[in-house]
């Protein structure tokens, strides 16, 4: 059975029965089909917790929040008396046209007050835009930092039930628009704030009855944009979903775009992109135009309070009991107080389209991490023996996929694990690596439960060659020092001797330097395989694993690399995973192993002798090609 690994920081559990506890809760809240580790997709959407949430991880920004919150009320203090100034100017010009003339002199001040009340304001508002660009950075530089160190602590399991695409659209679009809708409402929602607080000080001081009117355009508001909300909020859960899903396909349709063309299938993937291209413009075009809805209203909410200030106001002049410049100021002031409700009501869908980006890395946040690494350490020097105890597991329940599984590898020794696909053969290395954790038993090296022992501890005294080569972009040399980044060059071209690197790595123009591409696809699969090889072989490690680890060389490739592993072996104890029998007749212990239990066990001239299940296997293999001694077994 080959299951696909992944790499991460790992932790040791307490107890074997929370250990038991813990693992089992991971597999059934994790395991198999995608998004079961991120809860369900499908859950009503709570924007005011998760807003408070996401305001919370500020905290640490306190003191330039204080220093905010006080520049942007001084700036809305000025753009407040603005107007009261400009009303004297008003009535300058409109005594002086009723009367003996304008004062100039006078007028000439008012106006200079004003621009400069207006100057300083704005000075200050661009700084207070400063420090809150400054405060959502270094937010969302905590919050990168946090998911990082968040997704080495999950288990392998975790990555096991995730597409790809839709994690990496987590990690960078969800974050990118967390960042992007609090850079853009944030400034404006504090001074727009603000302003309805001066603003509403400042009518009430110039003519209760009318900021009264003005007034009972709130709760209309209020009331509007709450029942927008709540119908647009899970609009923006579905459009950020989408988002997800289209990067998964997307990610998979190109990372094997060569298997779409050798199989023809571009209609079909082309389709699914179409159809979820489709779903994620249906979700985001609901979620926008339900939350378009607020800015509309709520401006006609504001135009129906401006007419009434006008209609009373004009009113009021006419009967002498209010001045022109005061009426003049507080139709501004209205003007003032509406505007910044409905820049408020307008940033509803940046917000609710933030804080359900912040919801979906919250899932990431909150998912079940691995429980911490206990104080143990593997005895120096290592000697290598490795022995499983009654060891069972289950993804699910109630199907058992180990049970009661025991072996004991002795130091030095080479294990063969055979099998059918799916018997367990993987899932048996993966509990030695601890990238799942047992059920019940336990597994010890040099009679010490690798439970006790740091995961870090632990993977560096094992190498461990997959089937499925893996490279990173970089060079040859570094992609072989991988696993021990301080070796020397004279190391590093040893390795790649005894792996046979140093054959085909002399034909490329810059030999070692040769950069390898994310994918590796200017290398061979036989020549990423013998590279990972040379890694394992340059890290010296005291338990060597080989997942198949020739399975993607060719025949003559394919007996050097044995020759090479036959020397690496050599003091080592060793694990060989081997569909191709004739890669593992010289191991000393051969286990068959069949729906996740042991068989058989032997060499492999005993098992063959048995005429039982590895006899079968090698048969399927070798029909025809038997010497008399195994046709006669």
């Amino acid at each position: 059975m080959t299951e696909q690994q992944s790499s991460g920081a790992a932790t040791t559990p307490r107890t074997a029965n929370a250990r038991s506890e813990h693992a089992s809760v991971q597999r059934r809240g994790m395991g198999h089909g995608p998004m079961q580790g991120l809860g369900n997709a499908e859950k009503a959407v709570s924007f005011g917790p998760s807003a408070r949430r996401l305001l919370g991880m500020m905290r640490p920004e306190r003191n330039l929040i204080v220093l905010v919150v006080a520049i942007s009320a001084l700036a809305t203090l000025g753009n407040a008396i603005g107007p009261v100034i400009l009303a004297r100017g008003t009535d300058l010009i409109f005594d002086g046209v009723s009367g003996g003339g304008i004062d100039f002199t006078a007028l000439a001040g008012v106006i200079w007050q004003a621009l400069g009340v207006y100057v300083v304001a704005g000075v200050v508002l661009w700084f207070a835009s400063f420090l809150i660009n400054d405060i959502v950075q270094r937010t969302v530089y905590r919050m990168r930092d946090q998911v990082a160190t968040k997704l080495h602590r999950l288990p392998i399991t975790f990555f096991d039930g995730q597409p790809r695409g839709e994690l990496l659209s987590r990690v960078t679009n969800d974050i990118d628009n967390i960042a992007q809708s609090l850079q853009q409402t944030l400034a404006q929602m504090l001074n727009n704030i603000f302003t309805v607080i001066g603003v509403l000080a400042v009518m009430f001081w110039l003519s209760p009855p009318l900021a009264l009117v003005v007034l009972v355009s709130v709760p209309l508001t209020v009331l509007v944009t709450a029942q927008v909300m709540k119908r647009s909020q899970r609009r923006f859960a579905d459009m950020w979903r989408s988002t997800g899903q289209l990067n998964a396909e997307v990610e998979e349709a190109f990372t094997g775009h060569s298997l779409v063309k050798v199989f023809g299938r571009q209609r079909e993937v082309a389709a699914r992109f179409a159809d979820k291209n489709h779903e994620m413009f249906e979700a985001s075009f609901r979620a926008q135009f339900i939350s378009g809805i607020i800015m509309p209203a709520v401006f006609f909410i504001g135009n129906l309070s401006y007419v009434l200030i006008a209609v009373i106001g004009g009113i009021w002049v006419a009967a002498g009991t209010m001045t022109l410049g005061a009426v003049q100021a507080f139709i501004q002031y209205s003007r003032m107080f509406s505007q910044p409700i409905t820049q408020l009501a307008s940033m509803t869908n940046l917000l609710q389209s933030g804080v359900a980006s912040a919801e979906r890395v919250f899932e990431v946040l909150d998912a079940v991490e691995q429980i911490a690494d206990g104080p143990g350490h593997l005895p120096e020097p290592l000697r290598g023996r490795v022995a499983f105890e009654q060891v069972s597991l289950s993804y699910d329940q109630a199907k058992p996929l180990i049970t009661g599984l025991s072996l004991v590898a002795e130091p030095g020794s080479t294990v063969a694990i055979v099998g059918p696909t799916g018997a367990g053969k993987t899932t048996l290395v993966n509990l030695l690596m601890r990238f799942y954790e047992v059920d019940e038993g336990q597994i010890t090296i040099d009679g010490v439960n690798i439970a006790a022992v740091p995961r870090s501890e632990l993977r560096g005294n094992i190498g461990m060659v997959l089937q499925d080569a893996w490279l990173f972009g970089g060079t040859i040399r570094d992609n072989i020092a991988y696993g021990r980044p301080d070796a020397t060059e004279d190391q590093i071209r040893a390795a790649a001797e005894a792996t046979y690197v140093d054959r085909f790595v002399h034909s490329l123009p810059q030999g070692y330097a040769t950069v390898i591409d994310d994918e590796g696809s200017n290398v061979s699969a036989g020549e990423k395989q013998l590279i990972t090889i040379a890694r394992a072989f340059l890290s010296d490690p005291a338990i060597l694993i080989l997942d198949e680890a020739t399975s993607s060389v060719d025949t003559r490739t394919e007996l050097l690399v044995q020759q090479a592993m036959q020397a690496l072996r050599g003091g080592r104890t060793s694990f060989v995973i081997a569909h191709r029998l004739s890669t593992i007749r010289d191991a000393d212990t051969i286990l068959v192993m069949e729906n996740g239990a042991i068989v058989e066990q032997g060499s492999h001239d005993v098992l063959l002798a048995a005429g039982g299940a590895y006899h079968r296997l090698y048969r399927s293999q070798f029909a025809g090609g038997l010497d008399d001694d195994e046709q006669a077994a």
